[in-house]
């Protein structure tokens, strides 16, 4: 047999023999690897359903995995997120999950798995709430259970926990005062900002940047060595005390038009350095959320979400 380039493999049982069905390419498989004495090739394109949404033009690619579940190798995922395919964000995908929750899984556009994203959540739930036609409704993620409420006029709010100021579990590298850390970048200038995380780890800048500049330092504060599992990127402008202008470079997005956990991060930081109130509006150039860090320690993020865009997936 001659050879294949691959990415998924499934074998199935029919009889004495085993059907390998093939999908996508990337790995290279020959028959003598396989341990079966006759083997049937079968070349199979996926194609499949999916959702397009966006909360502030924070764009997603939603997969539902309750009915006829597909795996996705990392570079399939980046493939699909290039802006000439598909394009997105981060990729969604609904689990079953139990007792009626259902589990979600968040991938970046770089293939990597993502434990939080907030206005990826909104748009899930706003997409699973219009499915039940209910206006609350709960989603497990990794960084926990999240509650959501349709507040109408695709405007959602999510329960987004609390964040998190433990440099073992932001995580940061070693103990340092994570209100006060230093990334000193060669031939960029220092900066100091305001570690901690919202389930995923995040630094705050409180200084203005140009697109152009964060395009430069964003990807070198990232992947800064006091961030073992790299980190979101914000600089932030407060205007006053009930509104902050944020730009944000993404862990495995890089330059997103919004970022929900960024806009949490940033409400906390800013009210524990006396900057803000407790309850702001963060703004993006496409648009605003607003961050309720309540005195529970919960932070409370609503916001609009786009309509439901059902997509063709070829892969």
């Amino acid at each position: 047999m001659g050879e294949f380039s691959l990415t998924s493999v499934d074998l199935l049982r029919r009889g004495h023999h085993k059907i390998v069905l093939i999908c996508g390419s990337g790995l290279k498989l020959h028959s003598n690897n396989l341990n079966v004495k006759k083997t049937e090739v079968l070349l199979r394109a996926m194609n499949f359903k999916g959702y397009k949404m966006d909360g502030l033009g924070n764009d997603f690619l939603i997969i539902d995995q309750r009915i006829k579940p597909v795996s996705l190798s990392s570079e399939q995922i980046k493939n699909l997120a290039k802006r000439s395919n598909i394009g997105f964000d981060q990729l969604i995908l609904i689990e079953p999950g139990q007792n009626s929750i259902h589990d979600i899984l968040f991938y970046n556009s770089d293939g990597g798995e993502a434990t939080a994203c907030g206005n990826g959540s909104r748009c899930v739930a706003f997409l699973l709430m219009n499915e039940r036609n209910v206006k609350t409704l709960s989603i497990s993620t990794k960084g926990g259970v999240l509650n959501s409420f349709n507040n109408g006029n695709n405007n959602v709010t999510i329960n987004m926990g609390e964040p998190i100021f433990d440099w073992k579990k932001i995580p940061l590298s070693e103990d340092m005062d994570c209100s006060n850390i230093n990334i000193d970048l060669e031939n960029q200038g220092s900066f100091q900002g305001y570690g901690l995380s919202v389930g995923n780890p995040h630094i705050i800048i409180f200084n203005d940047i140009e697109i152009e500049k964060l395009k430069t330092i964003g990807p070198m504060i990232e992947h800064y060595k006091y961030f073992p599992e790299k980190c979101n990127v914000t600089f932030a402008k407060v205007v006053d005390r009930k509104n902050i202008e944020i730009t944000v470079w993404e862990r495995g997005a890089g330059l997103t038009k919004a970022c929900g956990t960024g806009a949490c991060a940033t409400a906390v930081a800013a009210s524990l350095k006396k900057f803000t109130d407790r309850l702001v509006n963060i703004h993006f150039q496409t648009g605003q959320l607003t961050i309720d860090w309540k005195l529970d320690n919960r932070m409370y993020m609503s916001g609009p979400v786009s309509n439901i865009q059902i997509v063709d997936i070829n892969i």
